[in-house]
């Protein structure tokens, strides 16, 4: 192994972390791999604690021989903006000397000749722990196209960065599967990418040759600043921890006409739009005294998507207690507030097409079934979907118990 690699450990041992699975993975590369021809799945947010990209140890290792590289949502660094906006690969990196593919475009499952020659498919993403984040659903994929081979997968584990907050919001429904949803689990699952391949194969690809590469010194009632490792962006609209932690919640606003501000520097952090008064809006929300969390006014001209050019009358949420923070609740109620002290008619809910789902209602798959939708239209009570939330993921819970591999508290 490269004096590279090794220098990588060295620092590792100097540092009380949390280590990544990239970071336990460049410690000792598995032998099976040796001079294998791998594939690599990877973005931006793929770096070790010493903000190396994974793909330049890789070149660096003598004993790995880099395949094919691939990408998911928003591209291989990032690059594309928004939902819906495909990229596509297919070109020779002129760095890596190896062909980039994309997994967002007309192929979001790797195809025979994208494949083909590939020893083993490692993947490392940093996912967010909200179920409509799209990389786990690339995972499900790619693991159901490896099956398919007979490829192993080697999946280097990362923090969810949100695991401290509790479960919330509806869990998905089977015929409710889309690529915003691909598990029957709620919007707020509290697990890592690593424990969600675990239960993917569990239910759907039993004869996959699956190993996780599990961190080290990550408890899950952790907030990411006591990882000690850097955060890179994930995706262009995921600035901060702050916005992971409104996200399970707040992305439901992308099935409605109300912004969750993208165009913005804040994105799912604030929300509005023109019809919104915010002075009814406000009392509205503090009257509720939602827990973990406080409303301020914050007005916004959106530069792109919704509203774009036009005033939003609109609130940013500040997560005040994240271990108490309920966010598809507080998101529901959002909503449910908005419809309450708006003029009639001005909230709607958007028609489809949504990331590749042309029939099914935005909001509903992004919920998980067309019951939230429905509770908000006809004024029903949200503290009675909050229960059938809860009662629905017992169930999940069970299976969670048995996937779960980090412990709940600091040891």
């Amino acid at each position: 192994m490269y004096t590279y690699v090794k220098s990588i450990a060295t620092g590792l041992k100097r540092l009380k972390m949390t280590r990544s699975g990239l970071d336990i993975f460049l410690q000792k590369i598995p032998e099976r791999l040796s001079c294998k021809k791998i594939g690599v799945i990877c973005h931006a947010a793929s770096i070790t604690s010493s903000y190396v990209h994974i793909l330049d140890a890789f070149i660096k290792c003598s004993s790995l021989k880099l395949g094919a590289i691939f990408g998911p949502q928003h591209g291989l660094f990032g690059q594309t903006q928004d939902n819906m906006i495909e990229w596509e690969g297919r070109y020779k990196h002129p760095v890596y000397n190896a062909p980039v593919y994309s997994l967002y475009g007309k192929t979001r499952k790797p195809t025979d000749d994208m494949l083909e020659g590939i020893d083993a498919l490692i993947i490392d993403l940093q996912d967010v722990g909200a179920r409509p984040y799209t990389y786990i659903w690339t995972v499900k994929l790619c693991m159901e196209a490896c099956q398919e081979h007979g490829i192993p997968v080697w999946l280097l584990d990362r923090p969810n960065p949100i695991a401290a907050l509790p479960f919330d919001g509806p869990v998905l429904d089977k015929d409710y599967f889309s690529f915003v949803g691909g598990a029957e689990i709620p919007l707020c699952h509290r697990m890592t990418i690593g424990e969600m391949a675990v239960l993917l194969k569990q239910r759907y690809f039993q004869t996959l040759d699956l190993h996780v590469i599990w961190m080290k010194g990550w408890w899950r009632d952790s907030l990411y600043h006591e990882t000690g490792l850097p955060w890179v962006i994930p995706s262009p609209n995921m600035p901060s921890v702050n916005t992971a932690m409104v996200y399970p919640g707040m992305a439901l606003f992308e099935g409605t006409n109300i912004s969750e501000g993208r165009g913005t520097t804040l994105p799912f952090e604030i929300f509005g739009a023109p019809f919104i008064t915010i002075e009814t809006l406000k009392r509205n929300l503090d009257k509720r005294k939602i827990p973990g969390c406080i409303f301020r006014e914050h007005d916004f001209i959106p530069t792109f998507q919704k509203w774009q050019g036009k005033q939003c009358c609109g609130m940013q949420i500040h997560v005040t207690e994240p271990r108490s923070f309920l966010p598809v609740f507080t998101a529901a109620s959002i909503i449910e507030a908005v419809i309450q002290s708006s003029d009639k008619g001005a909230f709607k809910f958007k028609d489809p097409p949504y990331e590749y789902e042309y029939g099914k209602t935005p909001f509903d798959i992004l919920s998980g079934d067309s019951q939230l939708r429905e509770c908000l239209l006809q004024g029903e009570s949200l503290k009675k979907q909050q229960g059938k939330w809860k009662k629905d993921t017992q169930s999940f819970v069970k299976l969670f118990n048995d996937t779960a591999y980090y412990p709940e508290k600091k040891v």
